[in-house]
């Protein structure tokens, strides 16, 4: 019986390594090669430095001078206030949406209402492609101009149902008691919204747009489908780099991706799980 336990545990511990080792390793690898000094072959370790990212930020380097792969900083700045303009619009368009639907579904009863709730994560477990082709043929059919306008419609209609689920956890926890307190002492609907029911949403209301402005900033698929030729977004611009092979600029640019995603989820993560 010991023994079976002992490889039993012995057997999760080598699943667990393996399991976030497939998962990490290829970041891993990014980041050590984004500072490989070889600007011809990236898989090839020459010595380490910084270069690539100075060049990324729109410095010039020795080492760089004669391996120009990035076409042009202004173009990189131009998709980096893009993406930035887009996520912060869908973020503040998906967090009022999303959190005033969980809190009608959590609070009312209405007919339909498990059907309703079935169509806000049919965005979520809709493959990107199909959604963007849907969005694409919607708004060809519209007449609508494909560009920043399309993108921010298209990525609200599924970053709404990130920001529904988020808060809707946030609500199943908490007291109405205080709600029920403040209406006993005078406070009209308005003001126990305001003073005592935000505040205990906030922390919610918080993880749930940081996360929907990750998810924006990192989207691709439906993004390619609906931004027309004039809106270049930062996956869209290093897809574009892509095309021409592997660069070390690219591995830069990723790690920078990586490193923001990394804190802006971080903190989407510490507000879910705030208790006040």
């Amino acid at each position: 019986m010991r023994i079976a336990r002992t490889l039993g545990r012995g057997s999760l511990a080598l699943y667990t390594i393996i399991f976030f080792g497939f998962i990490y390793l290829p970041l891993a690898l990014i980041v050590v090669y984004s500072f490989n000094a070889n600007p011809i072959n990236m898989m090839t370790w020459s010595g380490f430095t910084t270069d690539w990212y100075l060049q990324v930020l729109g410095f010039k380097t020795k080492i760089s001078e004669n391996a120009l792969y990035l076409e042009s900083t202004d173009q990189l700045l131009a998709a980096v206030r893009n993406s930035l303009v887009i996520a912060a619009s869908t973020t503040a368009i998906a967090t009022v949406l999303g959190t005033a639907l969980a809190i009608a579904i959590h609070r009312y009863y209405f007919f339909g209402k498990s059907f309703y709730r079935v169509l806000l994560f049919a965005p979520m477990l809709m493959p990107d492609i199909v959604l963007g082709i849907a969005l694409l043929i919607f708004f060809v059919a519209i007449g609508a101009h494909l560009g920043l306008v399309t993108i921010i419609i298209g990525q609200c209609t599924f970053l709404i149902s990130y920001v529904f689920i988020v808060v809707s956890a946030r609500l199943a926890g908490m007291d109405r008691t205080l709600e029920n307190a403040s209406a006993d002492l005078g406070a009209n609907e308005w003001t126990t919204f305001r003073k005592v029911v935000l505040p205990q949403l906030m922390p919610g209301v918080l993880g749930g747009a940081l996360l929907a402005f990750i998810i924006s900033m990192d989207d691709l698929v439906i993004t390619y489908f609906i931004s027309g030729v004039d809106i270049t977004t930062l996956p869209l611009f290093i897809f574009a780099m892509l095309r021409r092979g592997i660069k070390p600029e690219i591995n830069a640019i990723a790690v920078m991706m990586l490193t923001f995603s990394f804190v802006v989820a971080s903190l989407g993560l510490y507000f879910r799980s705030r208790q006040k």
